[in-house]
């Protein structure tokens, strides 16, 4: 499958586009920087083959827009052809649960089909499979085992991804010799015609970190993050919002953490509703340099929903008097929280043991994640442990700490003091007794 004269009139590429495009490797593989247009190619890919013989094509894409988005891209790929190709939508059945099917339908009976990642879809199917942004798609690893055998009579396999980190299945894949491998970070899509102003890209990313990853194509090392890219990207999902949604009336318990900041760092408020044994977020609201009159009113209207059974405060340092406060207004609903080092320790370490068990709900947003990952255990010189992360122009790790508090709020349940014990206690008192 060439991308011939006539095509390439159709669809202009750039050239590392068309290499993609030409590769007809069972097997291949793409490091990529963001924005440099592989759903695109990719996508091409998917309508030359479905044009030129009969075939189907399953795409599993991070989430429902992203499915979405990809397949507007066969669409319009089909009609750039000129081929008359119908798109349908329907629902697909899988884990109990319903999912968005997006169906593109060529005259000579190929199909193209779009679904969100899931272990059960790559089940339903058997063809070529194009995993895009695998590295951030939920449960990867039991995904890439449910699809080995839907590709076994010789279908073709494609995976695109920015990189995630040092783990995850993307990032084994990559390492895996016998793959057909493309790498383009971001220099080798400018050198090649993509009209993109990279310092001004640069200039916009929150830390190195993020350049090197996003756009550089670099596979960073999580040795010391608490909590890796593979463990987020597993907890993030679409029905978690960061927006209270409009007429919000929430069937389960709701619990709000919130981190005071004033000018270096950021005020946010965070709240989850607590079904089960699941911490959904609801609202995770960013109080950038807003003066603490006005954050104790926004405060004050969120302690105020019919099901918000608890909050626990930020009440060290500028943030003592507004948590004062609301504990006076609001009583035992309210708990005030002084960040000591054995508190972080034990807000951190439930937070990590709470995505290690799957048992949180959050958006999939690029600040979300990178303030989750940020957080490191660090020794000290002096052998103690710590639980921190670097400060930068958007924060010191905030988002992290008002979801903690959240998810502490609803460890605890009732209302009550706050009492804490930090982990290397209990392990001392638990050596004591002999066990």
């Amino acid at each position: 499958m060439g991308f011939s004269k006539k095509h390439q009139a159709a669809v202009p590429l750039l050239a590392y586009q068309q290499e993609w495009v030409n590769d007809d490797s069972r097997f291949k593989i793409c490091d990529k920087g963001r924005q440099t247009g592989f759903s695109f190619c990719s996508a091409l890919e998917v309508v030359l083959s479905c044009v030129s013989q009969r075939s189907l094509w399953v795409i599993l894409s991070a989430g429902e827009r992203q499915s979405k988005e990809y397949m507007e891209k066969v669409k319009q790929h089909a009609q750039a052809v000129g081929v008359a190709a119908e798109m349908l939508q329907s629902t697909f059945k899988a884990d109990s649960l319903d999912y968005t099917m997006l169906e593109v339908k060529f005259p000579n009976g190929s199909r193209a089909i779009g679904l969100p990642a899931n272990p059960d879809t790559a089940r339903g199917f058997s063809g070529n499979v194009i995993l895009d942004e695998f590295a951030f798609h939920r449960d990867a690893r039991k995904i890439w085992t449910a699809l080995l055998p839907t590709v076994t009579r010789g279908y073709k396999v494609r995976v695109i991804s920015t990189p995630n980190g040092k783990s995850g299945k993307f990032y084994e894949l990559w390492n895996n010799p016998s793959w057909s491998k493309h790498f383009v970070d971001i220099y080798r899509a400018k050198a090649d015609g993509l009209d993109v102003d990279i310092e001004a890209l640069r200039a916009a990313c929150d830390s190195e970190d993020d350049w090197l990853q996003e756009y550089c194509g670099e596979f960073l090392d999580e040795a010391s993050a608490m909590i890796t890219f593979e463990m987020i990207a597993a907890c993030e999902d679409a029905e978690a919002t960061v927006e209270l949604p409009e007429d919000f009336e929430p069937a389960d318990d709701l619990y709000l953490g919130m981190d005071i900041g004033r000018k270096k760092d950021l005020s946010v408020i965070w709240i989850d509703e607590k079904k089960g044994d699941v911490f959904w977020t609801r609202m995770v609201l960013v109080l950038k340099k807003m003066p603490f009159r006005m954050q104790r009113e926004t405060l004050y209207k969120f302690l105020e929903l019919p099901k918000l059974r608890r909050a626990c405060i930020d009440s060290t340092g500028i943030g003592a008097q507004l948590a004062e406060e609301a504990r006076e207004k609001y009583g035992s609903k309210v708990e005030e929280v002084t960040f000591t080092s054995a508190v972080k320790e034990d807000l951190a370490l439930y937070q990590k043991q709470l995505f290690e068990d799957k048992r949180l709900r959050i958006p999939s947003q690029k600040e979300i994640r990178n303030d989750m990952h940020a957080v490191k255990k660090i020794v000290t010189s002096a052998n103690n442990i710590r639980y921190d992360a670097d400060r930068n122009e958007n924060g010191h790790a905030d988002r992290f700490w008002a979801s903690a508090l959240a998810k502490h709020a609803g460890k605890t349940g009732k209302s009550g003091p706050v009492e804490y014990e930090s982990i290397r206690k209990r392990r001392i008192k638990r050596q004591e007794v002999g066990y």
